[in-house]
């Protein structure tokens, strides 16, 4: 199980740093095989919009982009097939640095200078994916640091749990331990109850009741299949160890993560008839 510290201090009130926690709970009983610090980026790399974007006259892939950062505005060129005008993306200005400690200068790009690079996660040293930009959200606040946007002071535990901790497979189980051990206050978020706003339902026959006491279900209509998750999730998820997909299946991972409770989704239009819980036939 692969816990964040920021995620970790919404349900606790925790004033214990990694190494701390880590050690309070292995005394406990929850083994913490590692704790992984997130790399810090430099302090030069800034949140910044895209204004707007050009062909390149040289290079059929490569775009020429003017780019602000809530101060100037940079010509930067950008190979990323997500490059687009109104995107906000982590920026790299001439002069700064990134985590694996390459410096950033002016330099040219099939005759046209670059003052700076539009950054991928791979870039920022927070995963290995290299298809494009990381895309911030659309209220990501030009010119602020992305070290802070992302709160990337923070670490993960990875706790080696035994078969017989399953309460601990959860945010709000490693939580609920860590308040038992430390004396913390336990302070769940709250959540505000969705009613359903249609009468849509399918109907559900529970066969195995025995291993599946309950089985719940509810029908979601308008659902735009175009969009990303918010990158608070996404965050939380790849910190977990889980890579975004989509905004469906990504919030399903996220439940899980975060109470211990499975989730599924499913396409109303392929669905023939009731569902049937029951063991394979």
């Amino acid at each position: 199980m692969r816990v964040n510290l920021e995620w970790l201090r919404e349900w606790v009130d925790l004033d214990l740093q990694g190494e701390q926690l880590a050690e309070q709970l292995t005394i406990g009983g929850l083994e913490v095989d590692s704790v992984e610090p997130i790399p810090a980026t430099h302090p030069g790399i800034v949140i910044a919009e895209v204004l707007d974007t050009q062909p390149h006259p040289n290079a059929e892939r490569l775009k020429l982009c003017t780019v602000t950062d809530g101060v100037k505005t940079h010509a930067v060129v950008c190979g990323a097939p997500n490059v687009s005008s109104g995107l906000k993306a982590a920026f790299a200005p001439v002069g700064s640095t990134l985590p694996d400690g390459r410096m950033i200068e002016t330099i040219e790009l099939r005759g046209v200078a670059s003052e700076g690079m539009l950054c991928s996660e791979a870039e920022l040293g927070l995963s290995d994916d290299v298809s494009g930009l990381l895309e911030l959200d659309s209220d990501a606040p030009v010119g602020s640091s992305i070290s802070e946007y992302l709160r990337l002071d923070d670490m993960i535990l990875d706790i080696d749990l035994t078969p017989n901790r399953g309460d601990c497979f959860s945010v709000l189980g490693v939580a609920r331990e860590t308040a038992a051990l430390s004396g913390a206050l336990l302070e769940p978020p709250q959540f505000a109850a969705v009613p359903a706003g249609i009468e849509d339902t399918l109907g559900i026959e529970l066969t195995a009741s025995e291993a599946c006491p309950r089985f719940a279900g509810r029908v979601i209509r308008n659902v735009a299949t175009d969009r990303i998750s918010p990158l608070w999730m996404r965050e939380r998820l790849r910190r977990a160890g889980l890579r975004p997909i989509h905004p469906i299946v990504d919030v399903t991972n996220y439940v899980m993560l975060e109470f211990g409770q499975p989730l599924h989704s499913y396409d109303l239009s392929k669905l023939a008839g009731e569902i049937t819980v029951r063991f394979a036939a």
